[in-house]
């Protein structure tokens, strides 16, 4: 008899599973096993503050001397356009969220909601405090130092080695730890919003929020092709049309670096010089974060309105820019960037344990339509880059330039 082999269920499916089964469970558990998922829910917090200042350190400094080793106009022109067409994104996420979320989500049901459920939470057992080595910024900096500092010192060999290592150390805690244990946390994050009553307010904000920022990917793509039209002259529509079977390839990867040889199959045929599609496409995979930058800054926007929490454009500008840098050369595992971004949602726009909880299962719900965005948008600033560059009757040498993933 043949062994059966089973389907590997991803990250998506397996969130989806523990939302189910936390809603079930909260409906038969006793308390005892209520509480025992708190525990657990408590002490994998602990962890998770514990990692982040360690996360953005090992994947932003290396990110910082990778980037500054390739000098070049085209590679600084690159950058540029990448990193203003996330802060764009984030604002086209803040200014329309800021509009269409109010007359949807409820925010009065919603914080009632959680009102009820902070007063009905089973309590864990125990906690362990983990306390971090630095605290969010102070990790920023130190980043920005050692990764600047290997950029412009050649003979830093040695501390790059080390930060290249560190890197992958944090990876593989991310792949076997973090992100296997991520569906038992939600499972215990829902198993209390099932006691406490709230499930059902929190699942109907859930959707409303998912269907809108699909919209808004979809605006965020044809802005970005009707603005690389202006440089190109190229038909927007038809371009982003060339770029659909990328798309659908992130759509099932989830993964930016494995959507590469196809995301440059389709730029080329868009009518883009290959010389300059083989430099921006690896490098964009890596350093263009628009689409992960709209949902982060949607779903924090729609869970600081129905909060009650101050959510005024100037706290937004801040943390976009700060997410922007943060989340570049994110981790090669899905939800990477939103694994990133808790400790700048934590420090700088005052989420709790239970707000970033509810972040990774919104992000994580739409982990490949970010993914997808960020690739397709990938192929406009491919087109803005010929295009500056043709005028400047300037060419560029390809090689040795690398992606990454989202």
């Amino acid at each position: 008899m043949k062994n059966i082999r089973l389907p590997r269920i991803g990250l998506l499916g397996r969130v989806i599973i523990a939302i189910a089964a936390g809603i079930g469970a909260g409906f038969i558990f006793p308390l005892w096993a209520a509480r025992l998922a708190a525990t657990f829910n408590a002490v994998f917090s602990s962890f998770l503050s514990f990692t982040i200042p360690l996360l953005i350190v090992g994947f932003v400094a290396p990110a910082i001397a990778d980037i500054g080793r390739r000098a070049g106009a085209m590679l600084a022109v690159t950058v540029l356009i990448a990193y203003l067409m996330t802060l764009a994104s984030g604002a086209l996420a803040y200014c329309t969220g800021s509009l269409a979320f109010p007359p949807l989500l409820g925010a009065d049901s919603y914080v009632a909601a959680f009102e009820t459920s902070a007063a009905g939470d089973p309590q864990p057992f125990f906690t362990i405090a983990i306390e971090p080595l630095m605290t969010v910024m102070t990790a920023l900096v130190l980043a920005f130092t050692i990764g600047f500092g290997c950029a412009v010192i050649p003979s830093a060999t040695t501390v790059r080695r080390f930060l290249d290592d560190f890197r992958d150390i944090i990876k593989l805690v991310i792949g076997k730890v973090i992100v296997p244990l991520l569906p038992f946390y939600i499972f215990g994050i829902f198993l209390n919003m099932t006691v406490a009553g709230t499930v059902g307010t929190i699942l109907t904000t859930f959707i409303k929020i998912i269907a809108v920022i699909f919209v808004l990917h979809v605006g965020l793509l044809v802005a970005q092709y009707c603005l690389a039209s202006l440089f190109s002259r190229r038909n927007p529509f038809k371009a982003l049309w060339t770029m659909m079977p990328a798309y659908f390839t992130a759509l099932g990867t989830q993964s930016s670096a494995a959507t590469i040889p196809v995301t440059l199959e389709r730029t080329v045929a868009m009518g883009v010089n290959r010389d300059v599609a083989g430099f921006v496409i690896p490098l964009c995979a890596t350093i263009h974060m628009s689409g992960s930058t709209l949902k982060i800054v949607a779903c924090a926007l729609a869970l600081m309105m129905v909060r009650g929490m101050p959510h005024d454009f100037a706290i937004f500008a801040g943390f976009t820019a700060m997410l922007g840098i943060t989340i570049v050369a994110a981790p090669g595992v899905p939800g990477g960037a939103i694994m990133a971004s808790l400790g700048l949602l934590s420090s700088m726009l005052g989420f709790s344990e239970a707000d970033n909880a509810m972040m990774i299962a919104l992000y994580i719900a739409m982990d490949s339509f970010g993914t997808a965005c960020n690739i397709t948008g990938d192929g406009a600033i491919a087109q803005i880059v010929e295009r500056i560059f043709r005028s400047s009757k300037k060419r560029v040498n390809p090689a040795g330039v690398g992606g990454g993933s989202c």
